[in-house]
């Protein structure tokens, strides 16, 4: 089995109730069947981790949490993913605010070119209803919630684009908290980063776990079992497991899980 170090704090996993729910999601894009029958409850403030080898459909179904493949036309859906009591699909679902509320960071960090005062007040300008002080103090607190104020606090308007990668990755996790969301989906968010930033990132995400539920997909099986309190494994587009993390890593009831951890395939 993998060596692992198994370190999150806060409250026992068991306790926690669901904030995602996805029942039988499948998922095409045009004829290739992406998503095979997806069942999971993914608990509320608290970290999940989603592994499985390169292709198995991990990205597909974060995006799929706020409905990002409705911009892809060879997608089509079947199955159900509720926000707490909402399902997400419905015909009447504000999607706007959906994705206020279910938040996103790529797998590369993308600040827009603007100031890093803009790239934070983005989604605040977008929703309305700030002034001029209201938007300040917001910004102010995304920033101090991701962990970058110190670093940019007398340097708000100059170009994101200067930033560190690990600086630029921090502010589109501001950017996205700026619009106070509940769910917070983070695809491979430091893949392109340095061990440095990667372990800023790491120690945000354990900042953030009593405040949002965070959803993370992830190739790096040390990070998964750091960072989560729960672990999914997909698997050619079905979930084989999901667990609490200590229990999947260490005693896996998949025979596909454990070939993966001991990284027979994958």
């Amino acid at each position: 089995m993998v060596d692992v170090q198994l370190t999150r704090r806060g409250v026992e996993p068991k306790e926690r109730v669901a904030k995602v729910t996805i029942e039988g999601l499948d998922l095409w894009f045009d004829d290739a069947q992406v998503l095979k029958g997806v069942n999971c409850a993914i608990p509320e403030k608290a970290v999940t981790a989603i592994m499985g080898p390169s292709g198995c459909g991990k990205s597909t179904l974060l995006r799929a949490m706020n409905r990002l493949h409705d911009l892809t036309p060879s997608c089509r859906i079947r199955g159900k993913i509720r926000l707490d009591e909402m399902n997400i699909f419905d015909g009447g679902t504000d999607v706007y605010e959906l994705r206020r509320r279910v938040g996103m960071v790529f797998q590369r960090p993308n600040p827009f070119p603007k100031s890093i005062f803009e790239n934070v007040a983005y989604g605040l300008k977008i929703h309305g209803g700030h002034g001029r002080a209201a938007l300040e103090q917001a910004v102010e607190k995304a920033l101090r919630d991701a962990n970058l104020w110190d670093e940019v606090r007398d340097k708000l308007h100059r170009s994101a684009l200067d930033l560190s990668g690990g600086q630029q990755q921090r502010l589109c996790i501001a950017r996205a908290l700026a619009v106070e969301p509940e769910v917070l989906l983070l695809d491979e968010p430091a893949s392109a980063l340095d061990p440095v930033s990667t372990a800023k990132l790491e120690e945000l995400i354990e900042e953030l776990q009593d405040s949002y539920t965070i959803v993370i997909v992830t190739h790096n099986l040390q990070q998964a079992a750091r960072v989560s309190h729960y672990t999914a494994f997909l698997m050619l587009g079905e979930l084989v497991e999901f667990g609490v993390t200590d229990e999947v890593f260490t005693a896996p009831t998949d025979e596909r899980t454990e070939n993966y951890l001991r990284g027979i395939f994958g």
